[in-house]
């Protein structure tokens, strides 16, 4: 039987890609070869939060009330963790986390953590992500707690190609061009010093498989799921030791 106490709620839809991918990893990571040995999830996919960038880059609608009517969902039906498989929406928890209801897992902290535990040490990271999440620094705040240095593409490789590529995900294209862009992205950030490149847009994975990267690709959204499973398990093994 399942050893997940907690009720799992994704706050998605941003975008709906991104969402259903980061479930599929979660089920794909489950530790049990049976339906029981799943958590349970809720998931509230709202495909009209406002564009998080636009918000960030050129005083576009906040996204913030989307983001609590979506956690109060999630708390209405079960959940007791929450998960946002979005990275630039990571920007605008910092006033709202008290109001959420849940506690959130954090996923550029947790990637920031794996960074910072890898072998051999990393000491230079090249970043893929929306221009609002570059403008945010997210990244860069988290990483520099372990004396990590975040690299970004240069301004023109950043606005012909991550941004079409990301913009081309979304839209359902994942193709050679994409994956092109991506890559010659990628390999800007290593011939200026990545050792490795966070895919730190959820839509990133889709249009850049780890097998064509030109050096190791983090998974934001492969990271949050294990520490999702490895959180809820622990949890509740914890709650069974007899005292």
């Amino acid at each position: 039987m399942s050893t997940h106490q907690h009720i799992i709620g994704i706050l998605g839809g941003m975008g709906p890609a991104a969402t259903a991918d980061f479930y599929t990893k979660l089920v794909a990571l489950a530790p049990g070869p049976t339906d029981q040995d799943h958590p349970k999830v809720v998931i509230w996919a709202d495909p009209t939060v406002p564009d998080r960038t636009l918000a960030l880059t050129e005083n576009g609608p906040d996204p913030t009330p989307w983001l609590l009517r979506g956690a109060q969902v999630l708390r209405e039906e079960g959940a007791t963790v929450l998960a946002i498989p979005c990275n630039t929406a990571h920007a605008f928890l910092p006033p709202i986390a008290s109001q959420l209801g849940a506690p959130v897992v954090h996923m550029i902290d947790q990637v920031a953590r794996h960074i910072r535990d890898m072998s051999p040490h990393v000491t230079h990271v090249g970043l893929l992500a929306t221009t609002g999440t570059l403008r945010a620094k997210l990244y860069q705040h988290w990483l520099s707690e372990y004396g990590i240095t975040v690299l970004v593409p240069e301004p023109e490789v950043q606005s012909q190609l991550v941004m079409p590529a990301i913009r081309a995900v979304k839209g359902g294209d994942r193709g050679a061009a994409v994956t092109n862009n991506l890559a010659r992205s990628a390999r800007h950030l290593v011939e200026h010093g990545a050792q490795v490149v966070v895919a730190g847009c959820t839509e990133i994975p889709l249009g850049l498989p780890a097998a064509a990267a030109p050096c190791r690709l983090i998974d934001p959204a492969t990271v949050l799921a294990r520490t999702l499973l490895a959180q809820t398990t622990v949890d509740r093994v914890a709650e069974d030791v007899p005292t």
